[in-house]
């Protein structure tokens, strides 16, 4: 099952990371609905996120509730939203998107661009807010 996250996992391909334990990865979306917007893994390869064990999940969950707290302190918008989707990635993974309204987190909508300048920018700014 492996697929592109496992890819990132393994360092074989470039990405943006936003933090990391042993356990879990938040990096950012290069497909984004939005400036910001993070993608929360566990490492490992597991497709659908209740298939997680228990502890693992819950684990997953505080991992990503860090990384959203973090991008609360730098990125300007009414909320981080979250999502769970399933589909796009054969690899389980919450979706931080930063938000002003409901509309802002619509999949259907066409994906946003920027510079690799600007997706280091916002991943610095991330990362050091995690602390």
């Amino acid at each position: 099952m492996s697929s592109i996250f496992t890819k990132i996992v393994n360092n074989e391909i470039p990405f943006y990371k936003i933090a990391e334990d042993d356990k879990f990865l938040a990096f950012l979306d290069i497909f984004p609905l939005a400036y910001g917007h993070v993608l929360v893994i566990p490492k490992k390869e597991i497709d659908y996120i209740f298939d997680i064990d228990s502890d693992e999940y819950i684990g997953l969950w505080k991992f990503a509730k860090q990384v959203a707290k973090a991008m609360d302190k730098v990125l300007v918008c009414e909320r981080i939203g979250v999502a769970v989707i399933g589909l796009e990635v054969p690899h389980a993974h919450i979706h931080l998107v930063p938000i002003n309204g409901v509309s802002d987190i619509n999949f259907d909508k066409p994906k946003k661009s920027f510079s690799a300048e600007k997706m280091r920018e916002v991943a610095d700014r991330i990362r050091q807010s995690l602390g």
